[in-house]
């Protein structure tokens, strides 16, 4: 085992998406016996598309960004995730991303593969106008790429159902016909499932009562902090307070907000409501981001941004259960410094796969052109992840390792037997 020492060391200075993905899938690997080739088809993207985009601003300039779409893996179904605007956004994310997707999906369950997107930009530069403008000609862009069953994008950071409504539009209107399953998360209005939204979070707030149920905590005595009070968070957070939980810490990209004695998470606007009422909240502390993740608190939920949880922070973490409800908040070095310190980590792509799911039941409404009501979809959405919870704790009790490691299983194992049964096109 290495030492706190070693370990660090051994962490490169920026772990990008595409390395902690495949480190993780390498590392998992060793506990299931999946043909070297089929590991080495899943390390690689199947394609990554490249666009610019030009987009005339509103005082008449013209400035051209830059658009990606990564497909990963569609044995099991078509290529599925999210489109993100965000300055940061890389082709080596939008890689990393899309495999956590095709994981997300098989340990799901679900007929899909993995996919993502994004833009190089920063979506509050742009006004609602040009933020269309942008949407309709990125549409365009890619649709040599996408369709109803080839790739279904969906909202991630910086897209709103109002962008997968722009997205639909677009593309429907070169189609000439409305294609309601181009994308999922659209406004209920034209075609959107109820629930949608809040089933990222949703799902984040099921798997942390399974968890505290598990290993036997009593709820009501549970504390929680979320870095990220926004849709993933806030939904989360708000689930856990209503069955009980003390949550006693949340942030948005301006600071923390801390109450030990308990926050109102349904007083508290999270930050997509209202941009800043979060920190701005009256609230006994505030506290940077970066303490939040230090609280001594039983369960910690980064739902923020990746690689919050590196080498250089891991040791300081004091929360009994770290349950992901970003994609990728946790280094692979943070991982194996988490393992060895004997903190549980529920993995993103268990975790905050509600939003995948009730999109699924989105497509599936689409096709039908029947919608579905939000009790059903609450339902439906509860039985699949209760499901895939089970899944996965009969393969970590089994055979005695991470619930990471154990997702991984289950989902390599759906992967691997596709691409046994399908073969390998001469």
């Amino acid at each position: 085992m290495a030492s706190a020492e070693s370990t660090t060391e051994d962490e490169p200075e920026a772990e990008t998406a595409v390395e902690t993905a495949r480190r993780q899938l390498e590392h998992a690997a060793t506990h299931l016996d999946v043909s070297d080739g089929v590991i080495e088809r899943l390390r690689q993207a199947t394609s990554v598309y490249k666009v610019t985009i030009p987009l005339e601003r509103d005082d008449g300039t013209t400035e051209v960004f830059t658009g990606y779409r990564a497909h990963h893996d569609n044995v099991r179904g078509p290529y599925k995730g999210g489109i993100r605007y965000h300055p940061d956004v890389s082709e080596e994310e939008c890689v990393g991303l899309s495999m956590w997707m095709t994981w997300k999906c098989a340990v799901m369950g679900i007929p899909f593969g993995g996919g993502k997107g994004g833009v190089v930009v920063d979506p509050k530069e742009l006004s609602k106008g040009e933020k269309e403008r942008l949407t309709r000609r990125f549409a365009q862009e890619l649709r040599p790429v996408i369709g109803p069953m080839t790739d279904i994008p969906a909202p991630d950071m910086g897209t709103d159902p109002q962008t997968m409504a722009w997205f639909m539009d677009a593309y429907s209107m070169q189609e000439g016909e409305t294609q309601p399953g181009i994308v999922t998360g659209k406004p209920p209005v034209i075609g959107g499932s109820y629930g949608r939204e809040e089933a990222p979070g949703r799902s984040v707030g099921i798997i942390a009562r399974e968890a505290i149920d598990y290993y036997g905590w009593a709820v009501e005595e549970t504390t929680v902090a979320v870095q990220g009070f926004g849709s993933v968070g806030a939904n989360a957070a708000r689930y856990l307070d209503d069955l009980g939980a003390t949550v006693v810490a949340v942030s948005d990209v301006d600071g923390a907000i801390y109450d030990p004695h308990g926050l109102d998470t349904n007083d508290v606007e999270d930050h997509d409501e209202t941009p800043g009422m979060v920190s701005g909240y009256d609230a006994p502390e505030t506290l940077s981001n970066d303490d939040l993740l230090e609280l001594d608190v039983d369960i910690l939920i980064p739902a923020a941004i990746g690689n919050v949880l590196t080498a250089e922070n891991a040791h300081d973490v004091q929360a009994d259960m770290i349950i992901e409800g970003a994609n990728g908040p946790t280094t692979s070095t943070a991982d194996q410094i988490f393992e060895e310190r004997g903190i549980p980590v529920i993995p993103d792509f268990l975790a905050n796969a509600g939003g995948v799911t009730v999109s699924y039941f989105e497509w599936l409404q689409d096709i039908n052109r029947r919608a579905w009501s939000l009790e059903r979809v609450n339902d439906e959405l509860e039985t699949e992840m209760l499901g895939a919870w089970e899944a996965i704790c009969t393969e970590q009790e089994a055979r005695d390792i991470s619930w990471r490691d154990a997702a991984y299983v289950v989902a390599l194992r759906r992967i691997a037997e596709a691409h046994e049964a399908r073969g390998l096109w001469p």
